[in-house]
């Protein structure tokens, strides 16, 4: 397993700083997001070739895999409209990851809510709203099958897809090699002892062997608030273990966390790899 970190845990809009940051806390991959290149997330049109090699030239310098790209939108807004322009974008965002090579695409299957993209919704189990949200999927993989880039959607307890068994339906409906799963422990559960958490993670990492393209190393408190990887109550030397037994040898990937607490985590994630 390779060891990142969310590119824009550190500040500033030049790919070269803020990639050097990641590299200099000890991370060798990051999620990327165009914001760190000045751009916004979501582009509504092909980022000029200049940025997309200062973006490529700053990876070759740094010696940081550019192990993702972010692509989120919220594919079950209420909206049409809406998820429309969501997926205008996130087919610039997949040309950017081909045009860079980098290989995943990072999603989420959205909610009803209406203003909020990682905000329950009580529309979210009602049929329509994942036949919303399929649609948007199997649009989003005729644009990734044929730039050749995978989509990696994680299972939240606020979205649509909230389980490693629902990100599971999703493949088998989709039918498609290019669907993946990003599987965050602490987004499988919200309040949960210790065992529960334990025994929650180590059924997803089952119910997705074979299925994951990415891990990322969020913790959570017993209350629901999220932690710091090792901070909380997240089973971190048996999630390790049970995505390598799994199979996974991919990037784990960590998130939620300051610039400041990103050398600390990166030494306690880098002993348990």
């Amino acid at each position: 397993m390779r060891l990142g970190i969310f590119a824009k845990t550190f500040a500033g809009t030049q790919p070269l700083a803020v990639l050097g940051a990641a590299r200099d806390a000890g991370y060798g991959a990051v999620q990327f997001n165009l914001a760190c290149a000045g751009l916004p997330s979501l582009p509504a049109d092909l980022p000029p070739d200049a940025v997309l090699d200062g973006i490529a030239a700053a990876a070759t310098a740094t010696g940081v895999e550019l192990a993702a790209l972010s692509g989120t939108y919220n594919m079950a807004h209420p909206d049409p409209a809406q998820r429309a322009a969501g997926l205008g974008g996130l087919g610039v965002v997949i040309a950017v990851a081909a045009r860079l090579g980098i290989p995943l695409v990072t999603l989420c299957t959205g909610t009803r809510h209406a203003t909020d993209q990682w905000a329950h919704h009580p529309a979210n189990a009602e049929p329509a709203a994942w036949a919303d949200m399929a649609r948007e999927m199997a649009a989003a993989l005729t644009l990734a099958e044929a730039a050749g880039v995978t989509l990696g959607i994680e299972p939240e307890q606020a979205n649509i897809v909230t389980s490693a068994a629902d990100a599971r339906r999703l493949i088998g409906e989709m039918a498609s090699p290019r669907l993946k799963i990003v599987l965050d422990p602490a987004n499988l559960f919200e309040q949960a002892t210790p065992d529960q958490a334990r025994r929650i993670v180590a059924a997803a990492i089952d119910r997705s062997a074979g299925h994951i393209a990415m891990a990322h190393a969020k913790d959570r408190q017993a209350d629901g608030r999220f932690a710091t990887a090792g901070a909380g109550i997240v089973d971190f030397p048996a999630f390790v273990a049970g995505l390598r037994a799994a199979g996974f040898d991919g990037p784990l990937v960590t998130h939620g966390l300051e610039a400041a607490e990103a050398p600390g985590v990166a030494r306690y994630l880098k002993a348990l790899l």
